[in-house]
Protein backbone atom coordinates (compact mmCIF):
# COMPACT_ATOMS: atom_id res chain seq x y z
CA UNK A 1 0.00 0.00 0.00
CA UNK A 2 1.78 3.62 -1.42
CA UNK A 3 4.49 1.83 -2.31
CA UNK A 4 5.78 2.44 -6.07
CA UNK A 5 4.79 0.01 -8.72
CA UNK A 6 7.46 -2.32 -9.43
CA UNK A 7 6.12 -3.77 -13.06
CA UNK A 8 5.39 -7.37 -12.20
CA UNK A 9 2.90 -7.34 -14.24
CA UNK A 10 4.74 -5.55 -17.20
CA UNK A 11 5.27 -1.76 -18.54
CA UNK A 12 2.47 0.74 -16.82
CA UNK A 13 -0.17 1.99 -19.02
CA UNK A 14 -2.39 4.44 -19.63
CA UNK A 15 -5.89 2.27 -21.57
CA UNK A 16 -9.24 3.11 -22.03
CA UNK A 17 -11.79 1.40 -23.62
CA UNK A 18 -13.45 -2.00 -23.14
CA UNK A 19 -12.05 -5.43 -22.28
CA UNK A 20 -10.75 -6.60 -25.70
CA UNK A 21 -10.96 -3.70 -27.43
CA UNK A 22 -8.32 -1.55 -24.72
CA UNK A 23 -6.44 1.20 -26.46
CA UNK A 24 -3.28 2.41 -25.11
CA UNK A 25 -2.79 6.00 -24.98
CA UNK A 26 0.32 6.49 -22.91
CA UNK A 27 3.32 4.28 -21.58
CA UNK A 28 4.71 5.28 -18.47
CA UNK A 29 8.67 5.33 -17.41
CA UNK A 30 10.24 2.65 -16.08
CA UNK A 31 9.69 1.53 -12.71
CA UNK A 32 13.89 2.40 -11.86
CA UNK A 33 13.00 5.82 -12.67
CA UNK A 34 10.00 6.48 -10.35
CA UNK A 35 12.24 7.51 -7.43
CA UNK A 36 14.53 9.94 -8.87
CA UNK A 37 11.80 11.52 -11.16
CA UNK A 38 9.33 11.65 -8.77
CA UNK A 39 12.25 13.71 -6.26
CA UNK A 40 12.74 15.90 -9.21
CA UNK A 41 8.82 16.26 -9.61
CA UNK A 42 8.22 16.87 -5.67
CA UNK A 43 11.20 19.62 -5.98
CA UNK A 44 9.56 21.31 -8.81
CA UNK A 45 6.17 21.13 -7.82
CA UNK A 46 7.14 22.37 -4.18
CA UNK A 47 9.83 24.96 -5.34
CA UNK A 48 9.48 28.37 -6.67
CA UNK A 49 9.33 28.96 -10.39
CA UNK A 50 8.73 31.03 -13.50
CA UNK A 51 6.00 29.50 -15.00
CA UNK A 52 2.41 31.58 -14.33
CA UNK A 53 0.73 29.64 -11.92
CA UNK A 54 -2.49 28.89 -14.03
CA UNK A 55 0.72 26.71 -16.45
CA UNK A 56 2.23 25.38 -13.69
CA UNK A 57 -1.03 23.71 -13.09
CA UNK A 58 -1.20 22.28 -15.92
CA UNK A 59 2.29 20.95 -15.88
CA UNK A 60 2.00 19.44 -12.83
CA UNK A 61 -0.58 17.77 -13.80
CA UNK A 62 0.92 16.45 -16.73
CA UNK A 63 4.28 15.55 -15.27
CA UNK A 64 2.41 13.06 -12.56
CA UNK A 65 0.10 11.20 -15.23
CA UNK A 66 3.04 10.87 -16.67
CA UNK A 67 5.03 9.37 -13.77
CA UNK A 68 2.15 6.78 -12.84
CA UNK A 69 4.15 6.81 -10.08
CA UNK A 70 1.47 3.62 -8.27
CA UNK A 71 -0.42 0.91 -9.80
CA UNK A 72 -3.82 2.47 -9.58
CA UNK A 73 -5.49 5.82 -8.58
CA UNK A 74 -2.90 7.98 -10.55
CA UNK A 75 -5.67 9.95 -12.90
CA UNK A 76 -7.23 10.79 -9.58
CA UNK A 77 -4.33 12.39 -7.89
CA UNK A 78 -3.16 13.87 -10.94
CA UNK A 79 -6.41 15.46 -11.06
CA UNK A 80 -6.13 16.79 -7.06
CA UNK A 81 -2.41 17.81 -7.93
CA UNK A 82 -4.17 20.17 -10.66
CA UNK A 83 -6.47 21.38 -8.62
CA UNK A 84 -4.25 21.71 -5.63
CA UNK A 85 -2.49 24.32 -8.09
CA UNK A 86 -5.32 25.84 -9.14
CA UNK A 87 -6.67 26.56 -5.33
CA UNK A 88 -2.88 28.50 -5.40
CA UNK A 89 -3.46 30.20 -8.18
CA UNK A 90 -6.71 31.48 -6.96
CA UNK A 91 -5.50 32.43 -3.67
CA UNK A 92 -8.88 31.68 -2.03
CA UNK A 93 -9.80 28.84 0.19
CA UNK A 94 -13.16 28.64 -2.01
CA UNK A 95 -13.58 27.74 -5.55
CA UNK A 96 -16.74 27.33 -7.21
CA UNK A 97 -15.45 25.34 -10.57
CA UNK A 98 -14.15 22.30 -11.03
CA UNK A 99 -11.60 21.01 -12.98
CA UNK A 100 -11.74 17.33 -12.44
CA UNK A 101 -15.34 17.03 -12.89
CA UNK A 102 -14.86 18.72 -16.80
CA UNK A 103 -12.26 16.75 -17.23
CA UNK A 104 -14.13 13.47 -16.59
CA UNK A 105 -16.70 15.00 -18.83
CA UNK A 106 -13.86 15.07 -21.52
CA UNK A 107 -12.43 12.28 -20.61
CA UNK A 108 -11.86 10.73 -24.68
CA UNK A 109 -10.59 14.45 -25.16
CA UNK A 110 -8.60 14.32 -22.36
CA UNK A 111 -7.25 10.70 -23.31
CA UNK A 112 -6.48 12.40 -26.93
CA UNK A 113 -4.46 14.68 -25.74
CA UNK A 114 -2.56 12.94 -23.24
CA UNK A 115 -1.82 10.44 -26.17
CA UNK A 116 -0.82 13.11 -28.81
CA UNK A 117 1.77 15.21 -26.19
CA UNK A 118 3.39 11.48 -24.98
CA UNK A 119 3.95 10.08 -28.16
CA UNK A 120 4.90 12.83 -30.63
CA UNK A 121 6.70 15.32 -30.29
CA UNK A 122 6.87 15.68 -26.09
CA UNK A 123 5.91 19.52 -26.83
CA UNK A 124 3.64 20.51 -24.10
CA UNK A 125 1.76 23.33 -25.90
CA UNK A 126 -0.89 21.30 -27.38
CA UNK A 127 -1.78 19.83 -23.85
CA UNK A 128 -1.34 23.31 -21.75
CA UNK A 129 -3.75 25.03 -24.38
CA UNK A 130 -6.44 21.76 -24.04
CA UNK A 131 -5.95 22.34 -20.35
CA UNK A 132 -6.90 25.70 -20.23
CA UNK A 133 -9.60 25.47 -22.52
CA UNK A 134 -11.03 22.72 -20.21
CA UNK A 135 -10.33 25.18 -17.03
CA UNK A 136 -12.39 27.95 -19.07
CA UNK A 137 -15.47 25.03 -19.62
CA UNK A 138 -15.24 24.20 -15.91
CA UNK A 139 -15.58 28.03 -14.90
CA UNK A 140 -18.52 28.49 -17.95
CA UNK A 141 -20.33 25.42 -16.34
CA UNK A 142 -19.93 26.76 -12.94
CA UNK A 143 -21.26 29.85 -13.71
CA UNK A 144 -24.05 28.45 -15.50
CA UNK A 145 -24.84 26.28 -12.60
CA UNK A 146 -24.68 29.11 -9.93
CA UNK A 147 -26.60 31.40 -12.15
CA UNK A 148 -29.67 28.51 -12.12
CA UNK A 149 -29.60 28.60 -8.45
CA UNK A 150 -29.51 31.99 -8.17
CA UNK A 151 -31.71 32.52 -10.30
CA UNK A 152 -34.00 29.81 -8.34
CA UNK A 153 -33.45 31.84 -5.18
CA UNK A 154 -34.56 35.16 -6.30
CA UNK A 155 -37.97 33.44 -7.68
CA UNK A 156 -38.75 32.08 -4.59
CA UNK A 157 -38.09 34.94 -2.72
CA UNK A 158 -40.38 36.60 -4.60
CA UNK A 159 -43.17 34.37 -4.27
CA UNK A 160 -42.49 33.55 -0.84
CA UNK A 161 -45.69 35.15 0.80
CA UNK A 162 -48.10 33.46 -1.66
CA UNK A 163 -49.92 30.19 -0.77
CA UNK A 164 -49.26 27.10 -3.17
CA UNK A 165 -50.27 23.93 -3.00
CA UNK A 166 -47.98 20.86 -3.35
CA UNK A 167 -48.49 20.40 -7.28
CA UNK A 168 -47.77 24.27 -8.23
CA UNK A 169 -44.83 24.09 -6.33
CA UNK A 170 -43.74 21.31 -7.89
CA UNK A 171 -44.60 22.13 -11.32
CA UNK A 172 -43.09 25.69 -10.75
CA UNK A 173 -39.30 23.83 -9.68
CA UNK A 174 -39.61 21.59 -12.83
CA UNK A 175 -40.23 24.96 -14.72
CA UNK A 176 -37.20 26.77 -12.73
CA UNK A 177 -34.87 23.67 -13.50
CA UNK A 178 -35.35 23.63 -17.08
CA UNK A 179 -38.66 22.45 -18.54
CA UNK A 180 -38.22 20.31 -21.66
CA UNK A 181 -40.69 21.64 -24.58
CA UNK A 182 -43.99 23.52 -23.67
CA UNK A 183 -46.08 23.39 -20.50
CA UNK A 184 -49.39 22.60 -21.45
CA UNK A 185 -52.43 22.05 -19.23
CA UNK A 186 -52.40 18.41 -20.10
CA UNK A 187 -48.37 18.26 -19.38
CA UNK A 188 -49.60 19.76 -15.97
CA UNK A 189 -51.81 17.14 -15.58
CA UNK A 190 -49.63 14.17 -16.58
CA UNK A 191 -46.62 15.41 -14.33
CA UNK A 192 -49.04 16.03 -10.72
CA UNK A 193 -50.77 12.67 -11.71
CA UNK A 194 -54.17 15.26 -11.66
CA UNK A 195 -57.17 15.73 -13.28
CA UNK A 196 -57.06 17.92 -16.83
CA UNK A 197 -60.19 20.38 -14.51
CA UNK A 198 -57.83 19.91 -11.51
CA UNK A 199 -54.68 21.16 -13.30
CA UNK A 200 -56.48 23.78 -15.11
CA UNK A 201 -57.68 25.33 -11.67
CA UNK A 202 -53.68 25.43 -10.44
CA UNK A 203 -52.76 27.15 -13.59
CA UNK A 204 -55.57 29.91 -13.62
CA UNK A 205 -54.56 30.27 -10.09
CA UNK A 206 -51.26 31.17 -10.74
CA UNK A 207 -52.27 33.36 -14.17
CA UNK A 208 -53.97 35.09 -11.65
CA UNK A 209 -51.29 35.83 -8.95
CA UNK A 210 -49.16 36.61 -11.69
CA UNK A 211 -46.79 33.80 -10.83
CA UNK A 212 -47.71 32.13 -14.36
CA UNK A 213 -48.18 33.68 -18.10
CA UNK A 214 -49.18 32.95 -21.30
CA UNK A 215 -46.37 31.90 -23.60
CA UNK A 216 -45.78 34.31 -26.53
CA UNK A 217 -44.97 31.75 -29.06
CA UNK A 218 -48.09 30.28 -31.13
CA UNK A 219 -49.15 26.91 -31.10
CA UNK A 220 -52.27 24.65 -31.05
CA UNK A 221 -52.15 24.09 -27.55
CA UNK A 222 -51.99 27.08 -24.66
CA UNK A 223 -48.80 27.10 -22.92
CA UNK A 224 -47.04 28.75 -20.07
CA UNK A 225 -44.38 30.07 -18.67
CA UNK A 226 -42.65 31.99 -15.60
CA UNK A 227 -43.11 35.51 -14.92
CA UNK A 228 -39.31 36.71 -14.32
CA UNK A 229 -39.60 38.77 -10.83
CA UNK A 230 -36.05 40.42 -11.75
CA UNK A 231 -37.86 41.73 -15.25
Amino acid sequence: MGGWRDDATGPMQVVSGPPGRRKVHVEAPTAGRLEAETDRFLAWANGASKEPALIKAGLAHLWFVTLHPFDDGNGRIARAIGDLFLARADGSPQRFYSLSAQIQRERKAYYDILERTQKQSLDVTPWLAWFLDTLKLAVEQAQHALGAVLAKTRFWRHWATTQLNARQVTLINRLLDGFDGKLTSSKWGRIAKCSPDTALRDITDLLARGVLRKSDAGGRSTSYVLNDPSL
